[in-house]
């Protein structure tokens, strides 16, 4: 998020001064990593959490709309970045990865039919495929139908036209372009605190972790984009907005496999469906990786549960977090999310036998010796203020002070995939007066700024064909092509 506010500011206001400070010695080391995440450039795809089944089983396809109108901002944005020598080497970051969405049992071969039915007339989904034919799921997925039990029902949505994001390199390129445009960035500098001045400005303190030498940076305008790390900032920074939220921090694991063999039997991000009870971050899925042009597996995600807010951060992290006015909301949620709890604890005392028999659904032969547990990043899921209590939030939380001299970013999932128009959101309310004389160099980066592309084929097709061509993606198509039914 923070370095792609910086590339767009460096854009629109190139006589600003920009700095960023990063707390690690590496850009993009935390969640961002690309073995930290599953870089499915969430785009609604194959998530089956976006896509709720009514109690009259029609399917609710607002969220998915809107998750996947986010993503193509951000396609835009990287396309006009390419053109314009922000970004570089496409294939470095972003690589066509079809996006699978993956169910069995009669009941849940109804559900993904109707999904199929209620998304493929949108122009944004157009290309869908529903399969249900074992031999055609055989033929596109052959790791996950060796030894599959046919008897039971399996269902696909396929959408071709789905992708692969390694967001540690994209994060890379940003940060290196804002630094070559005149920025400054700063490796191993922890900003400590944040002090509001009466003309409204900011005093940044900052530590470099190496020296242990302390400075004051004077600003006018601070973002705090700093992952889970955001939470005790903005604190810090004492603004009313802040005031009620928390954080719950979850762990996460994958299993990681690189033997070629079974890799190469394997070309798509599959998303299943999670348990019952269980929540939207469990949903178990199995994905193509492609990382410095090498592609690997991830199968997951597996929950754990540490106090720190970041990978590398300290485990006094959620215990400091907890001030007198946000007391109520975490104790109001650590009662109502006693599912969370099971979940969690469920997922804790989980063996290695345990693990593999989970990725057998999606890997019906799966040995323990061909996958390897690694851990992913820190996500800390926002809890936010409701009346006395507080609700947790499996999303982002964009925040900023009324009179818009700091924002800040709260949450996990989706994250980075729409980074973009976060950010125009970010300008928008922090900057209103100079926004609508940024509006058409913006206009020049997202050509659809303002624009539903759900709502304009002719538009989308444009778009789409534009960032297809640019990102080296190959999927160029007509706005109203229709997807296909293979059944039997």
């Amino acid at each position: 998020m923070s370095a792609t506010l910086g590339a767009i500011l460096r854009q629109v206001a190139p006589d600003w001064s920009v700095t960023v400070f990063e707390r690690l010695d590496a850009a993009a080391a935390e969640s961002s990593d690309p073995w930290n995440n599953a870089g499915t450039g969430h785009s609604a795809l194959c998530e089956l959490n976006y896509t709720p089944q009514q109690p009259d089983g029609t399917v609710d396809t607002t969220k998915a709309v809107n998750v996947n109108e986010q993503f193509q901002v951000s396609r835009q944005f990287w396309s006009h970045a390419i053109e314009h020598g922000i970004l570089e080497a496409p294939r470095e970051f972003i690589n066509p990865i079809p996006h699978v969405a993956f169910v069995h049992g009669e009941k849940n071969q109804q559900y993904l039919r109707a999904r199929y039915e209620a998304l493929v007339d949108n122009p944004l989904f157009a290309g869908m495929e529903y399969i249900d034919d074992p031999a055609e799921f055989s033929n596109r997925l052959p790791l996950m139908a060796k030894g599959r039990d046919f008897a039971d029902p399996i269902a696909l949505n396929w959408s071709q036209d789905g992708t692969d994001v390694d967001f540690g390199a994209l994060s890379r390129q940003l940060l290196g372009y804002v630094g070559a445009s005149g920025g400054d960035v700063h490796f191993g500098h922890e900003v400590t605190d944040l002090d509001k001045q009466s003309d409204g400005s900011w005093i940044v303190k900052v530590r470099n972790r190496r020296t242990g030498e302390r400075k004051k940076v004077h600003s006018r305008f601070v973002f705090v984009g700093a992952g889970g790390g955001a939470l005790p900032l903005l604190q810090k920074a004492g603004i009313k907005e802040a005031k009620g939220f928390g954080g719950f921090p979850v762990s996460g694991a994958f299993l990681r496999c690189t033997n070629p063999e079974l890799v190469a039997q394997h070309s798509a991000k599959v998303y299943g469906k999670a348990a019952v009870g269980a929540p939207p971050m469990s949903v178990p899925h199995l994905d193509t990786r492609v990382i410095k042009h090498r592609p690997g597996l991830l199968f997951g995600p597996y929950a754990g549960w540490s106090p720190k807010f970041l990978k590398e951060g300290r485990i006094t992290d959620l215990p400091g977090s907890v001030k007198p006015g946000n007391l109520a909301s975490m104790l109001g949620v650590g009662m109502s999310e006693m599912g969370l709890v099971k979940y969690l604890v469920s997922e804790l005392t989980k063996s290695e036998f345990g693990r593999i028999e989970d990725l057998k659904e999606f890997v019906p032969q799966a040995i323990g010796k061909d996958w390897e547990l690694i851990v992913a990043g820190q996500r800390v899921q926002v809890i936010r203020p409701k009346g006395r209590s507080g609700v947790l939030e499996f999303g982002t939380a964009v925040i900023n002070s009324e009179d818009g001299t700091i924002a800040g970013l709260l949450g996990a999932s989706p994250g980075a995939s729409t980074a973009v128009p976060a950010m125009l959101d970010v300008l928008e309310r922090c900057f209103p007066r100079e926004f609508e004389s940024w509006r058409p160099t913006l206009a020049e980066m997202v050509p659809s700024l303002g624009v539903k592309l759900s709502n304009d084929p002719a538009l989308f097709e444009q778009v789409w064909n534009w960032s297809s061509s640019v990102l080296e993606l190959g999927s160029e198509r007509a706005a109203d092509e229709p997807g296909d039914v293979v059944a039997v």
